[in-house]
């Protein structure tokens, strides 16, 4: 007998360290394809095919992001509940930017999107950032820039569940906020301020990309604020359900 509680405790152990293996290549994975392959990707399509391919651009982006998400569930098969959470979650961001189409700069995308990534984890809020930015330009218009927003909604979901998990990110109105206010300006304004030079002009120069920021700055402070006036209003309602849901469904969690 004492040999069999030996033999599954050491059991355990081989179990935990294959798991632990798993996540870190799982997170090597997710830092490889968002610091080198997407970027490539969509250098690539600029300078090589002229920005005339952004739908194939965008579907590769799309691709690369389920590949980390799907590893998340190595050794079971996803549940289709799971997969329903991010589709349903993704929706609830495209419909948010219909819902406030005649303001612009003022909607509730990226705050829905650093929700999910808070309660589903990096890559699911990495997956909602990416298949919000290509389902919604789909009503709101296809282009060059579509690879661009979805590669920086992506981030955004991305740093908002590896923050938290980390203890970095808080379950919050104000730890909410502040962080949605911050990854809008510089994050998602930073990288479409870059887009917009790219996309307008074939010479790269310090002044013009200045002056696009400068042009900017009021359309990233108003995106910022609304991202913090979403989260303060409905950051806890939708993190409590989502807590829920996890709990009854044995929903993943990153």
């Amino acid at each position: 007998m004492p040999h069999g509680r030996d033999s599954g405790g050491c059991d355990n152990v081989m179990q935990k360290q294959l798991r632990d293996r798993s996540v870190k290549r799982q997170k090597m994975l997710s830092i490889i394809i968002i610091t080198i392959l997407m970027p490539a990707t969509i250098l690539i399509g600029m300078v090589f095919l002229n920005d005339r391919k952004y739908y194939l651009i965008s579907l590769l982006i799309i691709l690369y992001t389920t590949i980390p998400f799907i590893t998340a569930f190595e050794g079971r098969k996803p549940k289709v509940r799971e997969l329903v959470i991010v589709s349903v979650l993704s929706a609830i961001a495209v419909a948010g930017r219909g819902a406030f189409f005649m303001l612009p700069q003022f909607k509730p995308v990226i705050a829905i999107i650093i929700i999910a990534g808070v309660c589903s984890g990096e890559e699911s809020g990495f997956l909602v950032g990416i298949l919000t930015g290509f389902v919604s330009n789909i009503f709101f218009g296809q282009g060059p820039w579509t690879p661009f927003q979805m590669f920086s909604l992506g981030i955004i979901g991305f740093l908002a569940g590896l923050l938290y998990k980390k203890g970095i990110l808080k379950n919050s109105k104000v730890s909410l906020c502040i962080f949605g206010g911050l990854t809008t300006f510089f994050v998602f304004g930073g990288i479409m301020n870059l887009a917009s030079l790219l996309i307008s002009t074939q010479r790269f120069s310090w002044k013009a990309l200045t002056a696009i920021y400068v042009s900017g700055f009021w359309f990233d402070v108003i995106h910022s604020t609304s991202t913090i006036f979403f989260l303060y209003f409905i950051s806890q309602p939708m993190v409590e359900k989502m807590e829920r849901i996890k709990n009854k469904f044995g929903f993943i969690d990153g």
